[in-house]
């Protein structure tokens, strides 16, 4: 707990929402990111420790072809993203996992990496998945230019003219990231390996510095391209416009299950969360300063939702309930009594019971932003070992075993799954795209083949087998003659200590939105602008807004 929390811990445990109420994907699907998502983290972290960022390496051509390195180190250690840039003709053109080319590939190396170790990448990172990496590598990325928006920035920048604001606000990215595989893929790192470096400690680090370190290429090279196009006429992008820019990405059912296998992780997240946000729920009152920053935060946000367009119609739905949440948030704030009681427990209390999910999950970020100093903290809460959380304790009795799947996983046991509109999805690994997938129970062949994914199913028959079994027995026995609910007993028993470890809905129902699965995961990675283009997959864009590594310095407290 912080010096600067104003209350114990058991009177800021009295403000924490209740799982029941936070892991429903209602909820989840309205996630905003905060000061604690993983890209701020890894910001305030270069910012206060003064990192060093430069580019050492530039070898490219005038079509913009070639290799870049960019060098980030701090007081003990070098990172390096080493770029290739390619030229792709446009049928090669694909988002889909299975591309086999990209306009640029990327890794982040462990170190400075010598010109042997650039000789070697070349020959492995531009075939990405088809080429190998060694554990001297943390990432492997590749990316795709936004071909629209690309070729009208080197066009009026090669001229001698800033970009339309409209076309930049329209796409907001150069390029869109397809793929960023860390923790072993592909010969990368294990994660275990450098999870000790406090800079890395917190979840995603790596995978986070080398986005942020792929926008930073996609301006040099869209600016080096404008340079040989246009010569001395040639001008470089606006500060303002270059901060604006972010990096896409395109994210589909993939990512879904992430959040289904790893409960501890989950929780240390949503944990991280809600504390901070009790905290600040429990101070005693409000100064001056945190006013005038919850305002500031207020105007950012009316900003963003101004230009977050999407046209999947529940999005457009939720947009709607957005601005419209902000706007009354706005005129209520242009006369709160901020003297009272408690006033930022007074001010979620009235948005609980004013704003819609959409609304209040925007307000959880607003009320975080002021109060760095009394939440940053928890960032490095928020990672977790789940070798050690996941070993089954074969001396519980079947009667305790029975209570928690009776209070912890009431909300499963409520579902019936003997009805069609319950079971109507399957999830499984489509074995032609490598991909998860979701499959139609009535219609569609694989349920054979399907992933252990919807827990709700998996504790319903795990409670049905329980019912029948000696109470009094030893969870080993229960194991011993049904080997089939190892898994199940498994994740009950991590849910007895992690309150936030599922997510309490049926994830194989006929109405299930995967994407409330991906907005939730994305919001904490400290994704905006979520655009749904279908029920399974959304495009988003990161570091919208945040400093580039000449302004880092700058951005202490971002």
């Amino acid at each position: 707990m912080s010096a600067n929390t104003p209350n114990t811990a058991a009177e800021t445990r009295r403000f924490l929402r209740p799982a029941s109420e936070v892991m429903r994907l209602a909820r989840m699907g309205s996630s905003h990111p905060t000061r604690l998502s993983f890209l701020r983290v890894l910001l305030r972290r270069m910012a206060q420790q003064d990192w060093q960022i430069d580019r050492p390496v530039w070898d490219v051509d005038a079509k913009g072809v070639g290799i870049g390195v960019y060098r980030v180190r701090n007081a003990e250690r070098t990172y390096s993203l080493v770029a290739f840039a390619h030229d792709l003709p446009p049928e090669l053109r694909s988002d889909r996992v299975i591309a086999t080319a990209w306009d640029a590939t990327f890794t982040l190396f462990d170190g400075d990496p010598t010109p042997e170790d650039i000789a070697r990448l070349s020959a492995n990172v531009p075939y990405q998945e088809a080429g190998r990496i060694s554990p001297k590598e943390l990432t492997l990325a590749r990316a795709n230019r936004s071909v629209r928006l690309f070729e009208h920035v080197v066009t009026t920048l090669s001229q001698g003219r800033q970009p339309d604001p409209a076309e930049i606000q329209a796409v907001g990215y150069l390029m869109r990231t397809t793929a960023v595989y860390g923790s072993g893929k592909f010969g990368a790192s294990d994660r275990e390996d450098i999870a000790t470096r406090p800079e890395l400690a917190a979840p995603f680090q790596v995978e986070m510095l080398t986005v942020w370190l792929i926008r930073a290429f996609t301006i040099d090279i869209v600016e080096h391209i404008a340079a040989a196009k246009g010569g001395d006429t040639a001008v470089k992008l606006d500060r303002a416009t270059r901060r604006s820019l972010g990096v896409g990405n395109s994210t589909g059912l993939g990512m879904a299950p992430f959040i289904v296998r790893h409960p501890v992780l989950l929780n240390n997240w949503m944990v991280a969360r809600e504390e901070a946000l009790a905290r600040v729920r429990a101070q005693p009152s409000a100064t001056p300063q945190a006013v005038s920053d919850l305002g500031t935060a207020l105007e950012a946000a009316v900003t963003n939702a101004e230009v977050w367009h999407s046209e999947h119609p529940v999005q457009v739905r939720k947009l709607h309930d957005l601005r419209r949440d902000l706007t009354v948030l706005a005129e209520a704030l242009a006369t709160w009594d901020w003297t009272g009681a408690a006033p930022w427990d007074a001010l979620w209390t009235w948005g609980e019971n004013t704003l819609t999910h959409e609304g209040q999950e925007a307000l959880v970020s607003l009320m975080l932003e002021p109060h760095g100093a009394l939440i940053d903290d928890l960032a490095e809460t928020m990672g977790a070992d789940e070798a050690a959380s996941f070993r089954i304790n074969g001396a519980m009795p079947v009667a305790e075993l029975r209570h928690v799947l009776e209070t912890d996983y009431a909300w499963a046991l409520k579902i019936d799954f003997t009805t069609p509109e319950n079971i109507a999805r399957f999830w499984y690994v489509s074995e032609e795209k490598l991909e998860p997938r979701l499959g139609e129970r009535a219609t569609e062949d694989g349920a054979t083949l399907e992933q252990p994914l919807c827990i709700a199913r998996l504790m319903s028959e795990l409670h049905a087998t329980v019912l029948g079994f000696d109470a009094a027995q030893p969870v080993a026995a229960l194991m011993l003659a049904h080997p089939e609910h190892r898994y199940a007993v498994r994740r009950a028993q991590v849910a007895q200590h992690h309150p936030y470890a599922e997510v309490q809905d049926n994830l194989i129902a006929a109405d299930m939105l995967p994407i409330d699965l991906l907005r939730c995961k994305l919001a904490f990675f400290g994704a905006s602008q979520f655009d749904p283009r279908s029920d399974r997959w959304v495009r988003i864009n990161l570091f919208a807004g945040a400093p580039f590594p000449d302004e880092i310095k700058m951005e202490a407290s971002v």
